[in-house]
């Protein structure tokens, strides 16, 4: 069964820039044009979602925190003996302390 593809949420940063850019850039053009005809409002109400579209899928998107599950076979070679290494010289350190316990009374 193929597993669902997950399209990402916008942020609300994403969502907060977009509706701003929005409103302000139409309110903008309806000023600086002056119209008055439907079709004039049509085109510009259509050119300033256009605009804020195009300005709220620029913000970056955070990144995820998902690890990548395709890594290369020689990246998992290189990382164990290294992994290994570390464990077994933090087992070591362990291992010189010594362990000082209270007798129970």
């Amino acid at each position: 069964m193929p597993r669902p593809t997950v399209t990402p949420r916008p942020t609300a940063a994403q969502l907060a820039y977009g509706s701003c850019t929005v409103i302000c850039s139409t309110l903008a053009m309806l000023l600086l044009s002056e119209t008055s005809s439907g079709v004039g409002i049509v085109i510009i109400a259509l050119a300033a979602l256009a605009l804020g579209l195009l300005v709220a899928m620029t913000i970056p998107m955070p990144r995820s925190r998902v690890v990548a599950v395709n890594r290369p076979a020689t990246q998992t070679a290189q990382t164990q003996p290294e992994t290994a290494s570390a464990t077994a010289s933090i087992a070591a350190a362990a291992s010189e302390r010594p362990v000082h316990e209270r007798a129970a009374s």
